[in-house]
């Protein structure tokens, strides 16, 4: 069924990144004997007739991406026969030896791989539960001696190719065009993919063939014969990773600043400069006359560590080009928001990881090595997420940009200059010798002294609040004359600030008036910040950096999140200051259980927590009414919409459509084209929240926890395949049809910034919760990495 392989497709966006979590557990686990506490070599009590049927998935999946392998390899030797019978005529294409160095070992590995899957394959075909098959995959670990040799010649075989490649054009157009055989029932008979492609796939294969033996395992009783011989297999796959790992494995140095002082600082902290068409993360040096910016030196250890200097600007020479001034940004690769996804749900399944650690009071060596993961995925990510941009212009040179992911911090700075610059400064020039002086007091001088992620954080720092935070903006007085005005919300997620709600522009006003309330996720967080916004609506004031029309910060203020404060039934009220002008808000607390609580309703004559089996068969449609008019009219007016799904709706206007949809109102249609599109989304969103149960079911949640589980994706899809045939029909229908339109919404990302991770991260904790029961077994925040993952696998 083709809207089924495509709902698979879907779930396996986010599955990936369990893949890559599992990957790399592998890539960086040391190896151990059977029973040391090892992930791969902990036995499992696994229930005969489920384990039975679960291997054979893995098998099947694992066959399936094997065949693909072979044929890899069997393109990849193609070309070698006729290279070597031109090598000893009077026009070679290569010599011998390249021919050698570039195809070294691919045939024996060729080899290894056809015997093992014409073993593998019948087995699997005729599997039951007398069949074995570890012998097969304890022998295909024991020759991985060849993979160790490839490994050793890799980059060697890759310069030659390269530099054959740039010498002949023969050999250029046959490294470039490699025709691969696609697998027995696939439509595609044949597949283009380059030799540097290819040659990079027995390094892959080894860590796939790891996980298949770990999922293996997993599902197989201790008392099988397979069972020793499988633990022998990944004890030798492990070792061989740990081997070759010293060399492909980057490595990161943390970075800690103590305070100090010397020519007046006056701020400084860590921000990503686009420099050479790629981003760099600088740590940049406010002082009273100057700012400059630096990299930390890479050094050896015991040694003292330096600041390298990358440019200054005298704040005499330093100026804010205006949006018209401004030159067009170089070109920067945005980062794929999906990637961006994959980082934040791959760290937030490190935290669990981390935590489960510390609560089985497990080795310190083991807690640190997640730590190190974590801080690298949190370095990547705040590297590649700002994408606010802020300009500065030395008046006798270049400019240079950065970009921030907040426009409070922005605004910040700007503020900082430009009262340093009201100052009587004299521009100058440092000589080699000041700026050395200068550069080298910096690592004693910084304030800021941890990049800014969250696994740079002490034990005892609080762990910020986790859950939704219901913030209704009431109005704001101070302005001294009327204007167009109106309010953002940030919040600070994984280390950095983001924008989460924007109210609606109040006009020609000296007193707004909003009455907004918004409901705005929390991951970790610890502080809200308000900004209050002049509206600009002169085309000529667009920002060439990102064509954006600027709006003014008329005033800006934070409160730290006290979780004893926001953590009450009742709401909160507040009024935060800034230049003059204050903003009076309310907000409450809603932790993640309680959010996602589901409550059955009362009255069966509604849509909102009724059975969706109950409104189908009452409106006699496949899919709730609902569901078609909130998706048709996204679709008609709010498809091209930023952060459509990600942007809260107003809470009353979407409590106003609740009650319209459960009173059947005659006027819902008018009600829908005349509301907030984002209050629309809000609505849908809020229907599948309410469900008495989950869309996916409460009684599949184990089973596709189970596949998720699984670290190959081949198996993964078999077993999602599988589990969403076994749905009720209401509810495959109304997934699929939900799916659709996120799919079609996601066709518009680079205009509504919204990709399939994105929209899986939204949907997947609705969609898929464990019921109150499997809630109390597992953390909230795993649960949500689960859902996350299936929602994107599909």
């Amino acid at each position: 069924m083709e809207e089924e392989e495509e709902a698979i497709g879907f779930l396996d966006k986010v599955l990936e990144d369990e893949d890559v979590f599992l990957l790399e557990e592998c890539e960086l686990g040391t190896p151990t004997s059977p029973g040391s506490g090892s992930p791969f070599l902990v036995a499992v009590k696994v229930d005969a007739g489920k384990g039975l049927e679960m291997r054979k998935l893995v098998l099947s999946g694992f066959l399936a991406s094997e065949e693909i392998y072979i044929n890899q390899l069997e393109a990849l030797l193609l070309p070698m026969k006729p290279l070597k019978a031109t090598a000893t005529t009077s026009q070679p294409v290569l010599t011998i030896q390249q021919i050698e160095t570039i195809f070294y070992k691919i045939q024996d590995i060729y080899e290894i791989h056809k015997e093992f899957y014409d073993n593998l394959c019948p087995k699997v075909q005729q599997w039951d539960s007398q069949v074995t098959m570890g012998h097969l995959f304890q022998k295909l670990a024991s020759q991985l001696g060849v993979y160790k040799a490839f490994v050793d010649n890799y980059k060697v075989a890759l310069e030659t190719a390269e530099k054959c490649s740039q010498s002949n054009n023969q050999f250029q157009k046959i490294s470039e065009e490699l025709k691969v055989k696609g697998p027995k029932d696939s439509k595609d008979s044949h597949t283009s993919v380059t030799m540097e492609a290819l040659l990079y796939k027995p390094i892959d294969r080894v860590t796939r063939s790891t996980l298949v033996l770990h999922d293996l395992l997993k599902h197989t009783p201790v008392d099988h014969p397979d069972y020793p011989l499988l633990q022998d297999a990944l004890r030798i796959s492990q070792n061989f990773l740990s081997s070759i790992n010293e060399d492909i494995d980057p490595r990161r140095t943390a970075v800690t600043t103590p305070k100090g002082e010397t020519r007046q600082l006056v701020k400084d902290g860590f921000l990503v400069e686009v420099s050479e068409s790629s981003r760099k993360l600088r740590h940049v040096f406010l002082f009273t006359d100057v700012l400059l910016c630096a990299k930390l030196k890479k050094t050896s250890a015991g040694k003292h560590q330096q600041y390298d200097c990358k440019w200054y600007i005298p704040l005499a020479d330093l100026v804010f080009p205006s949006p018209e001034e401004s030159e067009a940004s170089p070109q920067v690769h945005p980062f794929p928001d999906h990637e961006l996804e994959d980082m934040k749900m791959k760290i937030s399944a490190l935290k669990s990881e981390i935590q489960k650690e510390k609560a089985n009071k497990g080795q310190s060596r083991a807690i640190e090595r997640l730590k190190k993961k974590m801080f690298e995925n949190e370095f990547l990510l705040l590297l590649n997420s700002p994408t606010i941009p802020f300009r500065i212009h030395n008046r006798n040179g270049k400019s240079y940009l950065f970009l921030l992911s907040s426009d409070y911090e922005r605004s910040e700075w700007r503020e900082a200059i430009q009262k340093l610059q009201k100052k009587d400064l004299q521009a100058f020039v440092l000589s080699s010798v000041e700026l050395q002086v200068l550069t080298g007091s910096c690592f004693k001088l910084r304030t800021v002294h941890n990049i800014p992620v969250t696994s740079n954080k002490d034990d005892d720092e609080s762990p910020g609040l986790y859950g939704f935070l219901h913030v209704i903006v009431h109005s704001a007085k101070g302005f001294k004359q009327s204007a167009n005005l109106y309010c953002t919300l940030e919040v600070d997620s994984f280390g950095y600030f983001v924008s989460k709600a924007k109210t609606r522009v109040f006009r020609d006003t000296t007193e707004p008036k909003w009455d907004e309330e918004f409901e705005i996720e929390l991951e970790g967080s610890q502080s809200l910040r308000i900004l209050c916004y002049e509206k600009c609506y002169d085309k000529t004031k667009v920002n060439k950096d990102n064509n954006e029309i600027v709006d003014k910060i008329m005033g800006k203020g934070q409160i730290q999140l006290d979780p004893q404060t926001v953590e009450t039934k009742n709401w909160h009220t507040d009024v935060i200051e800034m230049n003059g002008i204050k903003v009076e808000f309310s907000m409450k607390f809603t932790s993640r259980d309680m959010s996602l609580k589901r409550t059955p309703s009362k009255k069966q004559t509604g849509v909102f927590g009724v059975k969706i089996s109950v409104v189908t068969k009452r409106e006699r449609s496949k899919v709730p009414y609902i569901v078609r008019q909130c998706v048709e009219e996204v679709e008609k007016r709010g498809i091209e919409e930023v952060g459509i799904y990600r942007i809260s709706g107003v809470a009353t206007d979407i409590q106003a459509l609740k009650a319209v949809f459960d009173a059947n109102n005659k006027d819902i249609l008018l009600m829908l084209s005349d509301m907030d599109i984002n209050a629309i989304a809000g609505t849908l969103k809020l229907y599948f929240r309410e469900l008495p149960e989950p869309l996916l079911t409460d009684r599949l949640y184990p089973a596709f926890m189970e596949g998720i589980a699984l670290s190959d994706p081949a198996a993964k899809e078999n077993c999602m395949m599988h589990l969403l045939r076994s749905l009720p029909d209401p509810n495959l229908i109304t997934f699929l049809f939900l799916l659709e339109h996120l799919k079609r919404v996601a066709e518009k990302e680079p205009i509504n910034k919204m990709s399939l991770h994105n929209l899986a991260t939204v949907f997947g904790p609705t969609l898929l919760r464990p019921s109150e029961v499997e809630s109390k077994a597992h953390l909230t925040s795993a649960a949500d990495i689960w859902s996350h993952d299936v929602m994107a696998q599909n």
